[in-house]
């Protein structure tokens, strides 16, 4: 995408977000922001070094935990349980990644989700999160001095605008020679070997970087909906992550937004999608999923990703240039 495309682009997110909140309801916006920069932490990773992690659920539940035990339990104000919950993040991918770069392909992947399900168990176990009942009461408090965050529109805007800075961050670090290196780590490690790069030093830079993003997203969203729960560490999370960036288009900036934009929307919205199939269909069974209507989701996941291979961002870049050729 051109860089004319890229600021369009840039310009229609910043109007839309915010513009939305005063049409939409800030909570369910403010929960796709926080997945969409899950997204993209996570494709930071995949799309542009090569490395597909099963574990970046850890640091989107991990950090969640530890922001709101330093906002609810020590009683500190948001802003240093946002940095809490992102340092956090940050350490845990220091040490995830110097485990994890030492193997490669599906070694690497287990790696990842085996550590990931370690700290899922201590979360279980700890006293500190609620274990099965989570961690609830999380206040929001006051910003900075400044910002009540116990508003709606207030907390949606802090949350757009760490959302925008951290696009930024990825855009300007892909763009990078650092991100040039990563891309060739991609595409050929042998040969960036050869060239005299130490690999395994910018994978873990990568993996760091990744996991902090994740990190500021788990502790966004535990500030912003008041809890935090098991389900964000667990290892069904990493996949949800991976299929809105596949859905979206890996290896492209916006790509993962999208993504994470379209499978937030059907999640909330599968049951009118089973009443609508039922509607059309006459079959009963869809009457009668209930709560296994997911399955619907699924179907749909599936016949997003084998009708666009290269993910939606993917394939409309590809229409592009060959209407350019």
């Amino acid at each position: 995408m051109s860089k004319n495309h890229n600021t369009i682009f840039y310009l229609i997110i910043v109007l839309f977000g915010v513009l939305a909140p005063w049409f939409l309801y800030p909570i369910f916006l403010m929960k796709i922001l926080c997945f969409a920069l899950f997204a993209a932490a996570f494709n930071l990773l995949l799309g542009y070094t090569g490395l597909l992690s099963f574990g970046h659920a850890a640091f989107l539940g991990g950090a969640g935990y530890i922001c709101g035990y330093i906002i609810r339990d020590l009683g500190l104000p948001p802003e240093l349980g946002l940095l809490g919950g992102t340092l956090f993040a940050t350490l845990l991918g220091y040490i995830m990644g110097s485990l994890a770069i030492r193997r490669q392909g599906i070694y690497f992947a287990m790696i990842t989700m085996a550590l990931a399900q370690m700290l899922y168990f201590v979360f279980l176990q700890a006293k500190f999160t609620g274990g099965e009942d989570g961690m609830q009461g999380i206040p929001r408090g006051t910003f900075l001095g400044l910002l009540d965050l116990q508003n709606d529109i207030n907390m949606y805007y802090v949350v757009f605008a760490f959302f925008l800075a951290s696009i930024f961050l990825i855009a300007r670090v892909v763009s990078s020679p650092f991100g040039k290196i990563l891309f060739a780590i991609k595409e050929n490690e042998p040969r960036a070997v050869s060239l005299g790069y130490e690999v395994d030093r910018f994978k873990l830079l990568a993996f760091i970087l990744s996991g902090t993003l994740a990190g500021l997203a788990g502790s966004l969203q535990a500030l912003m909906m008041g809890f935090e729960t098991l389900s964000d560490s667990h290892w069904s999370m990493s996949g949800l992550v991976i299929l809105m960036t596949l859905v979206g288009g890996v290896g492209t900036l916006i790509g993962p937004i999208i993504g994470a934009f379209v499978i937030t929307v059907l999640e909330h919205k599968v049951g009118e999608i089973g009443n609508w199939i039922f509607a059309l269909t006459n079959i009963e069974w869809f009457r009668t999923l209930g709560e296994s209507v997911t399955i619907v989701t699924g179907l749909i996941f599936v016949v997003c990703v084998m009708a666009f291979r290269k993910g939606i961002v993917g394939e409309i870049l590809d229409l592009f240039k060959n209407r350019t050729n």
